[in-house]
């Protein structure tokens, strides 16, 4: 297998946009001779040619111009790789693990991004993703790993770690007539218009979130998007929505015009996961995994001993 040059991807590049060895030369302080012996190189190692080169101009062959278009992004990647990697040595870390969630984080992912920290000299950059966009930023590369919701059907994205399942609360307005009764049917949502995530999740991520029908067939009006969750509490509190939501959520979000009730016959949990794309899984990633599973299982003793 052909060893990769960076100097010689580098110099095609640079080349390509210059379409002059005497620019692309002083742009990257080498001399014409050495832009050719680089050009040269790269094109024996692929084993075609990429560059034309007359007296009167310079221009990519029809594979160089394709190749340029193919190579381009990975290039621009490891420049990516290696500036983050500077960013981390100058602030005497020697990782850095980027994780996204929606809405709020358990204390179990914080004690477990300490630890790894403590321990492992790993650090965390915790920040919001939209709410309707769960998958995006970790398949684009933006993040290392997101906390988003269950199901991922995702063939690039493996489940790291599952958190425990959660009961789902219905968010109605405390003036709403369903607040004094505590808690909702499930059939009573085709009544209501349930708020909805906005973004580019898949079809059956959404329909997850809130489903199109009841059990008995009603069909759930949605008429309304949102992007996070504050947002639509707001939109709630205002009395003209309802809003599906975690009780863990519930609980961490308390507003005196909102009131979070039990929904009998919804036989689906909301569950949250640890996500990560499969082919950009590290050690550091299985390691918070792993810490996370250890949180939580800690988090279980005192309720198996006070049961």
């Amino acid at each position: 297998m052909n060893q990769v040059h960076v100097q010689e991807i580098e110099c095609l590049l640079t080349l390509a946009e210059e379409l002059h060895f005497g620019r692309t030369a002083a742009r990257l302080g080498y001399s014409q001779s050495r832009v050719s012996q680089l050009v040269a190189g790269l094109e024996r190692r692929v084993g075609v040619k990429l560059v034309q080169r007359t007296s009167r101009r310079v221009g990519l062959t029809r594979f160089g111009a394709q190749f340029v278009d193919e190579v381009r992004p990975a290039y621009e990647a490891l420049l990516t790789v290696f500036a983050q990697a500077h960013e981390r040595a100058s602030r005497g870390a020697l990782c850095q693990l980027r994780i996204g969630f929606s809405g709020s984080i358990y204390e179990e992912v914080t004690e477990a991004s300490r630890r790894l920290r403590a321990h492992h000299e790993v650090t965390t950059a915790l920040s919001e993703i939209p709410l309707g966009s769960p998958f995006s930023a970790v398949l684009d590369g933006r993040l290392d790993a997101a906390v988003v919701e269950l199901p991922v059907r995702e063939a690039a994205l493996t489940v790291g770690f599952r958190f425990p399942p959660q009961d789902r609360l219905l968010a109605v307005a405390s003036s709403h007539p369903l607040a004094a009764a505590g808690r909702v049917h499930v059939e009573e949502l085709a009544d209501l218009d349930v708020l909805r995530p906005t973004g580019d999740a898949p079809d059956y991520w959404m329909a997850a979130r809130v489903p199109l029908s009841t059990p008995a067939g009603a069909p759930v009006r949605s008429s309304t998007g949102i992007t996070t969750v504050q947002e639509g509490l707001v939109l709630v509190a205002a009395g003209d929505h309802a809003m599906l939501i975690c009780r863990p959520l519930a609980e961490r979000v308390t507003r005196s015009d909102v009131r979070y009730l039990a929904i009998d016959g919804l036989d689906e949990p909301s569950q949250m996961a640890l996500v990560w794309r499969t082919d950009r899984a590290t050690p550091h990633l299985a390691l918070l995994a792993r810490l996370l599973g250890e949180e939580f299982s800690r988090a279980e003793v005192p309720e198996r001993l006070s049961a």
